[in-house]
Formats: C-alpha cells, structure tokens, sequence
C-alpha cells in the first residue's frame, strides 16, 4: 500500500496558508471599511436599500472574522488528535456564515416590506451615490485578489467570503441605480431593489450550506473528477485496471483512495515502485491530495466482493 500526502499532514502548503490567510485579512480590513462609509451614507441619506447594503457589509464583516479563525485553524497541521488536518473548520465557518446571513436577509425582507407599505422620502442623494461608488471600487479589488486566491488554494472558506463580496458588487451596483431612479422621482424602486437584494442574499446563503454539507458528509468528488483520477491511474502501462475508488474533501484538502490492479507475478517491491509513479502521476494533478493506493494481483479482483455504490 502506497500512501503519499504533503509535508504538513493536512494538504495545505505553506504558501496556500499564507494566502489564505492574506485573503482573510483582506476581507476583514475592507468588510469594516465599507461597514463605517455605508453607516455615515444611511444616517444622512434614510435609504432603505443603502441599509440593506449596510446590513449585508456588517454580515460580511462578521462572516470574514469567522472565516479568520477558521481558516487559521484550518491550516493548523495535522496532530495526534486530529490526524486528518482540521481542514473540516472550513465547513463549520460556512455553516456559520449562511446562519447570519439567512438571519439578515430575514431582517430585510421585513424592513422593505414596511418601507414599501410606508414611504419615506429620501434626504439626500450625493452621499449615497459617492460611498456606493466608493464600495465598488473596493469591493472588486477584493474580489480579484480573492480569485486569485481560490485559483491558488480551492479553499471553501475562501470561496464563500467570495460569494459574500461577488453579492456586495452586485447589491452596491442596484443601489446606484436606485438611488438614481429615487433623483428621477422613482422613490418606490428603493425598497423593490431591496426586496431583490434579500432574496439573492437568501439564495447565496443556501449555495454555502450545500457546499458545507457536502465537505462534513464526505461527500464523492464531482463525476468528471473521478474520471480523471480513473484516466490517470489507469494510463500507466504496468495498470491493468483499478477499482473501490473512494475520495472527498476536506477544506482545501483532498484525499483519494483506490486499489490499482496489478500483473500476479510482480515482486512486491515492483508493485510498491508501480503505485509509486501512479501515486506521482495523479499529484501532478492534484498536487495538496492525500493518495493512498492499494495493489491488488489482477487474478483476484474477480473474487473480491464489491458494494454496491462501489460498483461504478
């Protein structure tokens, strides 16, 4: 049996913790920045909508803290009690997210209905547009940075912190034009841009209670994943055939197990050198993968009782 996995014992090198952890700080920085300038907006201009926004960027504040800690913790290397890594944390920190942010688009939908049964004229225009502009600019800084992030690490917790600023660049965009079409004498289209803006909100929090889910239920890698793993390890001349391929994630690590068939009369020190440049082959593609492979002789694969969810 061949078990192959990266320094640390958790699938995260030094240089995706670093930028994990650079992409959080980040977030945090940039979510109390546009809390402060979005507050002083609402107090002088009374927008329902640049309150939702307010809300949603004070979520997002408290959401990027959690995501610091868990990704802090997260990256902890591997230990006697947790040998597997803590990369789970990550899934936690996603669970947390979506339960303030459910809780806030809740809060929302309530205030737009009142203020749609009841309005209230606006104040002042200039400066809402002016911090709106502001948070834009901001926020798409932050989102390419994070991008790169993900391309780098494929991190959960990083990903969802994503989705909360992908949702703020899109919500900061409506209020511009609500607060425009409000100028125009289109008052009502401020609290209907909030009723949209809760709904999305409510709908990017179930996207992240999904993907959490499907990390802490050890939930297979995509179909088009497993191909690939099955592609790869089956491409070595020496590879007969392969079976019982199991995987999941855990944060940004992945592990993969699976049993490669081998010629019979293979010296175990050959079979041991086979699984070996499967195990190199498969870590070009995923390269913080745990891979534990175990060689079968191929005359006895037939013989060996199969599950049925196993059976693929």
């Amino acid at each position: 049996m061949t078990n192959s996995s990266p320094d640390t014992g958790t699938g995260v090198t030094t240089e995706s913790a670093r930028l994990m952890r650079r992409a959080t700080y980040a977030s945090l920085s940039v979510a109390i920045i546009l809390v402060l300038a979005k507050a002083g907006a609402w107090l002088v201009t009374d927008s329902v909508v640049l309150l939702a926004t307010l809300i949603d960027s004070a979520l997002d504040a408290l959401a990027s803290l959690l995501n610091l800690l868990a990704v802090r913790h997260a990256v902890t290397p591997a230990d006697r009690e947790h040998r597997f890594g803590h990369g789970k944390a990550e899934a936690l920190a996603g669970l947390g997210q979506s339960a303030f942010i459910a809780g806030s688009a809740g809060f929302l939908l309530l205030e737009s209905v009142r203020r749609l049964m009841h309005p209230v004229p606006l104040e002042s225009y200039g400066p809402g547009l002016i911090v709106m502009g502001f948070s834009i600019a901001l926020t798409l800084g932050l989102i390419t940075f994070q991008q790169h992030v993900i391309r780098k690490t494929n991190s959960t917790a990083i990903k969802a912190d994503a989705l909360h600023y992908r949702t703020d660049f899109m919500i900061n965009g409506s209020v511009i034009i609500a607060l425009i079409l409000a100028i125009e004498g289109w008052g009502g289209f401020d609290a209907l841009f909030a009723i949209g803006i809760a709904i999305y909100i409510l709908y990017s929090s179930w996207s992240i209670v999904r993907q959490s889910l499907d990390d802490l239920m050890d939930r297979e890698l995509p179909d088009e994943e497993r191909e690939e793993i099955k592609r790869i390890a089956c491409a070595h001349a020496s590879v007969r055939g392969m079976h019982d391929l199991r995987s999941r994630r855990s944060g940004i690590a992945t592990f993969i197990q699976l049993h490669l068939e081998l010629d019979d009369n293979l010296s175990l020190l050959q079979a041991h050198k086979i699984s070996d440049e499967v195990v190199s082959n498969l870590q070009k593609t995923y390269p913080t993968a745990e891979i534990i492979i175990h060689a079968d002789p191929a005359s006895i694969v037939p013989l060996e009782p199969v599950p049925e969810f196993l059976k693929d």
